[in-house]
């Protein structure tokens, strides 16, 4: 195996419901995460308010 060239430090905070904030190095802002209503169909659910799912960023990061 080759040499790292970078480690994520990610600390994430479960918020009400299916939110959570994740808070990355060098960004002071936090990212937040939840469920959309596709996703919210799916499991039954209604959020009070709609964020992106994690896999939306998975997605976003690999095809982008």
């Amino acid at each position: 195996m080759g040499e790292v060239i970078h480690t994520s430090h990610i600390k994430i905070i479960k918020d009400e419901g299916s939110v959570r904030r994740a808070f990355i190095e060098h960004f002071e802002e936090p990212f937040y995460y939840g469920i959309h209503s596709g996703i919210a169909a799916f499991y039954g659910k209604t959020p009070e308010v709609e964020y992106p799912a994690t896999l939306d960023h998975i997605v976003g990061g690999v095809a982008g």
